[in-house]
């Protein structure tokens, strides 16, 4: 069967890194994009001599030229330590980062997923929330940056889908952790990690009665495989990825 050649942006990062890993073991061909903001080299050491895997630092501000199959366009930081830290350029690699790679898809005709977030559903009122729920959402909070970002990128990706015809998937992330995760991330599942290697304190959010759904990452690399292998399943919709 023929190589499928597969764009991963964002794909030095924690989740992406784990991606790439998994589809260089199904035998596709990989291209690796990431500006390494957040994204890190020793992500993808492992994977840098093998030849069917190729990494290209470049920001997904600019223009993307690249032939492929398939695309996954992870490009954003993820964590508010690092969103927040240049909102601006957020929002923009959200909505910029989206326009650019669905160009992409149009010219290739290749099929696309978009890692969008649960973020979406801002400060939800629904528990737990199914993907027919719009959200509480601030579109001026100081998460805005992430959250509405990702929110237009849905947008251009169904009007991408309704206008041109392009082969779409957008999956929700929720929490997710695994090999690679930054101790720096301000994330819930780093913190009592770290917390507890350094025989601190673990600290409980709020008043310890809030739920919360984790993903573990080669769960999450596995599912979005099979949704973008099978031409037919929930073409045209958005998917909540969590483990409850």
């Amino acid at each position: 069967m023929k190589r499928q050649r597969v764009l991963v942006t964002g794909g030095a990062g924690f989740i992406g890194s784990c991606l790439c890993e998994k589809l260089l073991d199904l035998g596709n061909d990989i291209v690796c994009m990431d500006n390494l903001f957040t994204g890190q080299k020793d992500n993808i050491r492992h994977l840098m001599d093998n030849p069917y895997f190729e990494f290209i630092r470049q920001d997904v501000l600019e223009d993307v030229y690249v032939e492929c199959d398939q695309i996954y366009n992870l490009a954003c930081p993820a964590s508010p330590v690092h969103y927040q830290y240049d909102p601006i350029k957020t929002g923009k690699t959200s909505v910029i980062g989206a326009l650019h790679t669905l160009g992409l898809a149009k010219r290739c005709h290749a099929r696309i997923l978009q890692a969008s977030t649960s973020e979406v559903y801002g400060d939800p009122e629904v528990h737990p929330q199914p993907e027919t729920y719009r959200g509480c959402v601030n579109p001026n909070g100081i998460r805005s940056c992430y959250d509405e970002g990702k929110r237009m990128a849905e947008t251009l990706f169904f009007d991408y889908h309704r206008q041109h015809g392009v082969d779409i998937k957008v999956i929700r992330i929720f929490n997710t952790y695994g090999p690679r995760m930054r101790c720096d991330d301000g994330r819930v599942i780093s913190n009592f990690v770290v917390q507890a290697l350094k025989n601190e304190d673990i600290t409980i959010y709020g008043d310890g009665n809030q739920t919360r759904s984790f993903c573990y990452v080669f769960c999450d690399s596995d599912y979005w495989m099979h949704l973008c292998k099978n031409r037919f399943v929930l073409y045209k919709s958005i998917i909540d990825f969590a483990w409850l």
